[in-house]
């Protein structure tokens, strides 16, 4: 038997990697599609390949131990700044807590749809309570049969949050489990005034944290939401810069309550949402926890104790879910639920497929469960510590989104801290920058949003789910990365209800099908995802097409020779439109679509011009 030597090295047997090789053989492929030149320096290469993300950190194509290395150095599992974060001793390898939210007003359905979770999966509940749920004069019922010894429950009551949490602490007292009852009580005093655009005093729920430490010792009294900012439309680092502010702002409050530094601590849990971008999700829970590392390094907290660590709740965002082609929320919920396990969430909420239609159905709840098992239990994800520990990719981001996010913060602290930058308009400013960036790139589809943006489904039958109790707005907007697609899809339905038929776009191609299959299907999708049917054929046909608006669809060099003449042969037929797919100017064209076109305005001129009312 060989002994294999003590340093094995897995890649002795290939010739050792080169970076300007690499950049060298891409600056090939970039000539060819014509992002490049001959001239274009080899050290420039990689730069053609780097996007920014809405936070402005730098997304490169390949990363190496040097970009790792310019970052501090991570420290070791468990210990500051907590970027690599274990689960508390005791929980050992069984993962995150599975945490589903309910917010059925009908305290049977709620009740029955709790145990169901927490006989399936579910180790925690989330309540919606008050004008965004469950009356809060239901709770008891809503809970009876739950060991609350056993299952933490965490309250979201909004404005009711004194009566809930009342109404809940005298439940567990009645029940004796005073001392094991665990959970959150919700108190968000900031959250609610950036919800509502109400001023909420923080008192009240600095003494609710001082009763909570002195009388339930694993009762949490306070939630920072930051999915507040980012379902404004914020980026990762405008939420957690909010968030960190608002934490900070609580545990001014919660010290000058009486609490010493490290029980204002043990007193706050942060939420987050986490996305389908995977990468920037997990370093988005990493920089959270390396940012209250260094809060509770100022504050003068206990080093590495359990109560100074971020507890961070991940939520999969409800700014990405969509209302067409709802299937496809459990491809996003399945990887935003991912990048919370490798980032180490404390507990994660993957919201139902459905969630965006009305109240999920039993299937879609399951659905919602079965996600989390099989990252859990079938892929084993939790049995690795950080498993995104030593990417030099994440590494890096992580380090630099928390540098941008530190940045915020200290903007906001120079505003007055969060109650003053939420007064003034300063966080609501931010926000709406970044969401008019991302709306942007979405309606140009270099953000694409399957079966909405992208491959829509015309004919889609949507499941009918009964409505949602509305949550109380007046504060920062919602936004759904969606809803201008959406919106132009309900305008197509609405006049295919009121007429018998949807309006028709006609792709009068040109040439063989070789020449101008690729375009007419670029343009039949761009078209379909305003609701517009598309029929394609040779532009002597436009007139039985039933249609008023066309676009020619063919090569450029059968453009240079027919475009302008079949524009002619489709104005004499009647259309009152004429599109072009691809770029170029000829007679008779009125417009053109193209990769990277707004293609929200072009959906809309285009109902218009088909008569489709708003």
């Amino acid at each position: 038997m060989t002994v294999p030597p003590e340093e094995l090295e897995l890649a002795a047997a290939f010739p050792p990697a080169e970076r300007d090789r690499w950049r060298e053989m891409v600056q090939g492929v970039l000539r060819k599609s014509g992002a490049a030149t001959e001239q274009t320096p080899l050290g420039e290469v990689e730069g053609l390949l780097t996007r920014a993300s809405y936070d402005g950190v730098p997304i490169a194509a390949l990363y190496t131990a040097a970009d790792a290395a310019a970052a501090p150095v991570p420290g070791r599992p468990g210990l500051a700044p907590r970027v690599r974060e274990v689960r508390p001793e005791g929980e050992g390898l069984a993962g995150w807590d599975v945490r589903q939210r309910h917010a059925h007003p009908d305290p049977a359905v709620t009740r029955e749809a709790v145990l169901a979770d927490l006989e399936n999966g579910a180790t925690s509940v989330w309540l919606a309570l008050g004008e965004g749920g469950l009356p809060v004069a239901s709770l008891g019922d809503a809970l009876r049969g739950v060991y609350l010894d056993l299952a933490p429950v965490v309250l979201d009551a909004g404005e009711r949050t004194a009566e809930a949490a009342d109404a809940f602490l005298a439940l567990v007292t009645e029940q004796g489990k005073a001392a094991e009852a665990a959970g959150n009580l919700g108190a968000d005093p900031l959250g609610l005034a950036a919800r509502t655009g109400a001023a909420v005093p923080v008192g009240p729920a600095a003494e609710l944290a001082v009763r909570v430490a002195r009388e339930f010792p694993k009762l949490r009294a306070l939630t920072v939401d930051g999915t507040v900012y980012h379902d404004a439309g914020g980026s990762d680092a405008d939420e957690l810069g909010a968030a960190v502010a608002t934490g900070v702002a609580y545990l001014r409050a919660l010290t000058d309550a009486g609490l010493s530094v490290d029980e204002a601590f043990a007193q706050i849990e942060f939420r987050v949402a986490v996305n389908a971008d995977q990468f920037l999700s997990i370093a988005k829970l990493r920089a959270l926890r390396r940012l209250w590392t260094r809060v509770a390094e100022v504050s003068g907290a206990t080093e590495d104790t359990a109560d100074t660590v971020a507890r961070v709740h991940a939520v999969t965002s409800s700014a990405m879910m969509t209302r067409r082609d709802p299937w496809v929320n459990m491809l996003r919920t399945t990887v935003a639920c991912f990048a919370a396990g490798v980032g180490g969430a404390d507990a994660v909420t993957v919201q139902p497929f459905d969630a965006r239609l009305g109240l999920p159905d039993d299937f879609a709840r399951r659905i919602a469960r079965n996600t989390h098992t099989l990252l859990l239990e079938e892929s084993s994800l939790a049995r690795v510590v950080d498993p995104a520990g030593g990417s030099w990719y994440v590494e890096r981001v992580t380090e630099d989104l928390a540098g941008v996010a530190w940045t915020w913060f200290t903007e906001i602290e120079k505003a007055g801290g969060a109650a003053a930058a939420l007064e003034s308009g300063l966080i609501a400013g931010r926000v709406a920058a970044t969401w008019e960036r991302r709306r942007k790139d979405i309606a140009r589809r270099k953000a694409p949003l399957t079966g909405v943006s992208e491959f829509p489904n015309l004919t889609e039958k949507l499941p009918e789910r009964a409505p949602a109790p509305e949550r109380p707005g007046g504060g920062l907007p919602v936004v759904r990365y969606a809803q201008d697609f959406e919106a132009l899809r309900d305008r197509s339905d609405a006049h295919a209800e009121a007429t018998g038929a949807r309006p028709r776009v006609y792709l009068a191609t040109l040439g063989p099908v070789a020449v101008h299959t690729a375009r007419a299907s670029f343009a039949a999708n761009l078209f379909q995802a305003g609701g517009i049917e598309t029929v394609s054929g040779p532009p002597e046909d436009f007139a039985a097409s039933g249609a008023a608006v066309a676009c020619l669809c063919s090569s450029d060099k059968l453009y240079a020779e027919q475009a302008a003449s079949a524009a002619a042969v489709l104005r004499d037929a009647g259309a009152v439109k004429v599109w072009l797919a691809g770029k170029g100017d000829h007679d008779g064209v009125d417009a053109h679509v193209h990769a990277g076109c707004d293609a929200v305005a072009v959906l809309e001129t285009t109902l218009s011009d088909l008569g489709v009312n708003r």
